[in-house]
């Protein structure tokens, strides 16, 4: 496997990532030494990306254990628990989150006879597990999405589904990394993905890094560059897919893909299998979070408009299913229709 072309997290002796909010200027490292910390860089976005969420969450229950190590072993499991409840209440639409705490939570509930050692061992031990299978699974997701992208293509993105939202290779970049790494000469448009501008401040940054050529551009722009025939193919990544392969993802995704629809462009989107919940149905029953009305109102701590005006930010929209071309997984490029039956 090659090397992962982005380091969001890691752990050593302790969970330490990098302050997603203080990029593209600063690059500041810090610890989460408590569930507090963890919580908050979650919620705050810190760290953010659907799959990078489940890591996070998984070793914020490690860090959870060693807040609590001095607490009698039955006691301890309950404060952990308690803590796995208040890490689901974070970030609503991405699953990765309730998928890899309901792994660690499994353990808790299986750890009968577990001494402290024992408990802690197998919780790390997992965590590492889902780490290592999303670390895995986005570097086959950029094998199998390499394959759809011809030397000389120019690729749109929205937000950020890269190293930074994953475990260091993303999932729409990913098939961008590997195209790199083969040689294809590629350039990515790069959506600034208002209102917290994790295309421009994110992904901009991931592609300079890794010397890939791209052009930022206004949300409101694609639509003018697909009909001038400047977009090959869209690549998003997604929070959560349903079972019929609805999905849900960062505002302004559904507008994507009903303009490359129109204008007859590929519209794919990049997940592993940790990001099908197939406990729902349709997009219609996918949980959508709405953040502070200042993520809209001010822009560097002023206010871009009228303080009294009214806001509605929704943090993502819902993709139907008859708009995606495929999905780029760990498993192969799969077809909408194909994804139903995966979860039976």
């Amino acid at each position: 496997m090659e090397k992962r072309p982005v380091k969001p997290f890691w752990w050593k002796n302790g969970l330490f990532i990098i302050d997603q909010r203080k990029l593209p200027e600063k690059e500041i490292i810090v610890k989460l030494d408590t569930l507090k910390k963890v919580y908050d860089a979650i919620k705050k976005l810190k760290v953010r990306g659907a799959p990078l969420i489940g890591c996070i969450s998984a070793y914020g229950v490690v860090v959870s254990f060693l807040e609590n190590e001095k607490l009698p072993i039955e006691k301890l499991k309950k404060e952990i628990e308690k803590d796995i409840k208040l890490l689901k209440k974070t970030r609503p639409t991405a699953y990765n989150l309730f998928y890899a705490l309901d792994r660690m939570e499994k353990i808790i509930k299986n750890a009968k006879n577990f001494t402290k050692e024992q408990l802690k061992k197998r919780l790390l031990e997992e965590a590492e597990k889902i780490y290592k299978e999303d670390l895995e699974a986005c570097y086959k997701i950029g094998e199998n999405g390499e394959k759809l992208i011809k030397d000389g293509m120019n690729i749109l993105t929205h937000c950020n589904a890269g190293g930074l939202a994953t475990t260091g290779f993303g999932t729409a970049l990913a098939p961008i990394y590997v195209a790199k790494e083969k040689g294809k000469k590629i350039h990515v448009y790069v959506d600034e993905t208002r209102p917290v501008l994790q295309g421009a401040r994110l992904t901009c940054w991931e592609l300079e890094k890794n010397r890939i050529s791209y052009t930022l551009i206004c949300d409101n722009m694609a639509g003018f560059l697909m009909s001038r025939g400047l977009i090959d193919i869209v690549i998003v990544g997604a929070d959560r897919v349903a079972r019929n392969g609805d999905i849900a993802n960062k505002i302004g995704t559904y507008s994507l893909a009903v303009l490359a629809n129109y204008h007859k462009i590929p519209f794919y989107v990049a997940v592993p299998f940790s990001t099908f919940d197939f406990n729902i149905e349709d997009g219609s029953q996918i949980p959508i979070e709405e953040r502070d009305q200042n993520e809209i109102k001010k822009m560097n701590g002023k206010y871009i408009c009228p303080k009294k005006s009214k806001v509605f930010n929704p943090a993502f929209d819902i993709t139907p299913n008859y708009l995606i071309t495929g999905f780029i997984t760990e498993r192969g490029i799969l077809k909408p229709e194909e994804i139903k039956n995966l979860g039976g």
